[in-house]
């Protein structure tokens, strides 16, 4: 039965809850970042207060055991791990916006029908580019959507060049209703 004592499990079980706590810090972390960068701030503050908790319990028990290596490589491994949760927990709420900027080198016609029926705002450049005249399709929408447009640009144009960046802030335009709550609603 001592085996089943406290004192027995510390060396072993510290190191796993600072792991944890870490995986649980980190990546809260970073989808405070993306909040921050995209101009959720109340959310963002909020994350905030609860990362710092966690990770002042992680610094704690590290401060009360130094004489475990273990919790050195468990804090350690917890931030590297906690990075690889936290981008796939923001990929997974895609918070924001994003432009997709589409060229192609013959006519779109199918392409920009196909993407407004879906209800996405289109706009259409024309333009002139190494290999000779182009159209530059530039579509703006929520990042939850964005495989949605890459499925509808694979489908009518997959040799098309296209690029996505993020948007912080939407306003007007052509945005469906559905969209546009949702895209300026980001700026608080």
């Amino acid at each position: 039965m001592s085996f089943l004592n406290l004192e027995n499990l510390t060396p072993f079980v510290i190191p796993v809850l600072i792991f944890v706590a870490r995986v649980v810090d980190v990546s809260m972390e970073t989808v405070r970042i993306i909040c921050l960068s995209r101009g959720v701030r109340k959310i963002a503050a909020a994350i905030g207060f609860v990362e710092k908790l966690i990770w002042l319990v992680a610094v704690v028990q590290i401060m009360k055991h130094l004489d475990n290596v273990f919790n050195y490589v468990a804090f350690a491994g917890g931030f590297s791990m906690g990075n690889f949760v936290g981008v796939a927990i923001e990929k997974k709420i895609a918070l924001g916006s994003c432009l997709i900027r589409i060229i192609v080198k013959n006519e779109s016609d199918g392409l920009v029908s196909a993407l407004r029926k879906k209800s996405f705002g289109v706009t259409t450049v024309e333009a002139y580019g190494a290999s000779g005249p182009s159209t530059i399709i530039l579509v703006a929408a929520k990042r939850k959507a964005l495989s949605q447009v890459k499925k509808i640009i694979n489908q009518f144009e997959p040799r098309a060049f296209f690029t996505v960046e993020d948007v912080r802030y939407v306003r007007e335009g052509s945005i469906p209703q559905i969209y546009k709550s949702d895209l300026c609603a980001d700026s608080n």
